[in-house]
Parts: C-alpha cells; sequence; structure tokens
C-alpha cells in the first residue's frame, strides 16, 4: 500500500470520527434542551395547576383552539418522558376532549412517540439517566429482569398491553438491552393499539355512563 493511500485513508478515517463526535454533540445537546424544556413544562404545569387538576388540563388543552390535538401529544410526549401524571387521566382527557377515536388517535401517537424517545434515552444514557427520573426501588424491581434475553421481550410484551406495568420504565429499561430497535417499534406499535383502545373505550364508556345518571 502506498503512502498517499495510507494518508487518504488516514484521512477518511480522521473525518469519519469528526462527523462522529459533531453528530453526538448534537444528540447530547438537543437532549438536555428537550429535557429542559420537558422539566420547565412540568414545572409550569404543576405551578398552574394543569397536572394537579383533571379540569384544569382539560381546559388548557381546549383553550389551544385548532392547536389542542397537537398540545394533547406533546403533553402525553411528556409525561411518558417525564412522569408528571398519570397516563390514565391524559387518556380520559383525550376521550372528553377529542371523542373516543380521536382521542386514541392522539393518545396513540403521544405515547408512542414518548416511549421511544425513552427507549433511545436509555440506550444511550444508561441506568444514571432513568436513576434520575424514576425511583430506585422501582428501578431495581424491574431492572432484574432486563438480562433474561427473550423472556425480557416477553415481559416487554406483557408490559406494553397491560396498564399494570410502568410502561414508561420499561421502555427505557428496553434501551439497556440487547433488543433491536426496530424489534421494540414492532412490539410497541402493535401492543399499544388494543391496549389505549381498551383505555378509551373504558373512558368513553364511563363518561356516558356518568351523564346518564343525570340525564
Amino acid at each position: 500500500m502506498g503512502s498517499e493511500e495510507k494518508r487518504f485513508r488516514h484521512g477518511d478515517a480522521a473525518e469519519k470520527l469528526r462527523r462522529n463526535k459533531t453528530a453526538s454533540r448534537l444528540i447530547n445537546a438537543a437532549t438536555i434542551l428537550g429535557l429542559l424544556l420537558a422539566v420547565g413544562f412540568a414545572v409550569y404545569g404543576f405551578y398552574t395547576g394543569i397536572f394537579t387538576s383533571e379540569e384544569n388540563l382539560e381546559r388548557f388543552i381546549s383553550d389551544s383552539g385548532v392547536t389542542a390535538p397537537l398540545v394533547f401529544i406533546f403533553i402525553q410526549i411528556i409525561q411518558v418522558v417525564v412522569p408528571i401524571i398519570p397516563g390514565g387521566v391524559s387518556c380520559l382527557a383525550s376521550v372528553v376532549l377529542f371523542g373516543p377515536l380521536p382521542g386514541f388517535v392522539y393518545s396513540y401517537a403521544g405515547i408512542c412517540i414518548g416511549s421511544t424517545i425513552g427507549f433511545f434515552l436509555g440506550r444511550f444514557y444508561g441506568k444514571p439517566f432513568i436513576l434520575a427520573v424514576t425511583k430506585p426501588e422501582t428501578y431495581e424491581k424491574y431492572s432484574k429482569i432486563i438480562d433474561k434475553g427473550k423472556r425480557f421481550e416477553v415481559f416487554f410484551l406483557l408490559a406494553m398491553l397491560f396498564p399494570a406495568f410502568p410502561d414508561d420504565l420499561i421502555c427505557m429499561l428496553a434501551g439497556l438491552t440487547k433488543m433491536e430497535s426496530k424489534k421494540f417499534l414492532l412490539i410497541l406499535l402493535l401492543a399499544k393499539i388494543p391496549a389505549i383502545a381498551l383505555y378509551s373505550l373504558v373512558w368513553a364508556s364511563a363518561e356516558d355512563s356518568f351523564w346518564r345518571l343525570f340525564a
């Protein structure tokens, strides 16, 4: 191999390294900015009562006018990445504000986007990040299964299907495993359809029953 070819390959490798470092810095900066915005919005929400009262949450979203669906999806994303309100409350708000079908679509979009963000945050930033946004005892309870291989994938599927699990944390824990991102997305996108649809139907039925009592 000639010296000219060696210099060319060395220069090409150095350029790739510089690009990787630049991409890494951009990802880190975007992540930090996004988390700061999410935390800032959470503080604002608690201060104004948006996240402490279902009525205030519904009023805040409905007052957003034509952007209300986007505002709701944004809130769903935040409540998955930085758990600030119970997922059931936001799903109920979506049914009340938009109706069962649109409410399902907006909840599904926000939860799937937020869960995917959580997965990649867990993959890139690991245990320290997860412990920063969840209780240590909850982490210890569920982290024991992340080394179970195929058993974790089955557990992950069940956690996405049923509301009894802290699926926001489990999505982050999935990022610590060897699960491929494609498989994660496939399970998430398919399993969340019946899970969120059931939530929407239950809340819609409950709302109808409630109003019939006073009709």
